[in-house]
């Protein structure tokens, strides 16, 4: 096991970049994922897509829904591609995020999938929907920070 000095090795295998245009985050918590063999393989070759995950909480638990992980080609012991699994939380964090979804009506959204320290991690985080003229403004601001950084590189190069 690594010293507790040095800093946690972290490989990122996907991220939902489209979590933070479609919702406004909240609170993040990370979570330990339980996988099988043959999912865990597909995730060290990267592959795995998010956008549409979610978790939901039947019998006080946490369950990762909506995630793909490929099937291994030519496996006849390969997994299911979108089944639920079960994400290692603890009581009060599962306490947490099921009061907001329940009394603020938020939803709890994948934001990454990563290997930490070899164990497989996901981000997951408090979120509310975003109203079209929200995501218009969002692209707005995303646009003219653009701008204005080229504008700044193109000064630098004069």
């Amino acid at each position: 096991m690594a010293d507790k000095s040095e800093a946690p090795k972290i490989v990122l295998i996907a991220q939902n970049r489209r979590a933070t245009y479609d919702y406004e985050i909240g609170d993040r918590f990370e979570a330990g994922v339980s996988l099988l063999g043959s999912e865990v393989k597909m995730l060290r070759n990267g592959k795995a897509d998010l956008t549409d995950g979610w978790v939901n909480f039947p019998n006080n638990e946490a369950w990762l829904r909506g995630v793909n992980i490929p099937v291994m080609p030519g496996s006849p012991y390969s997994h299911e591609a979108k089944r639920s699994r079960k994400l290692l939380l603890h009581g009060k964090e599962i306490e947490k995020m099921k009061r907001a979804v329940d009394r603020d009506g938020m939803t709890i959204t994948v934001m990454k999938m990563y290997f930490k320290n070899g164990l497989a991690k996901v981000e997951i985080a408090l979120a509310r929907g975003k109203k079209k003229h929200d995501k218009r403004e969002t692209m707005k601001t995303k646009d003219a920070d653009r701008e204005a950084r080229q504008a700044m590189a193109r000064g630098r190069k004069g």
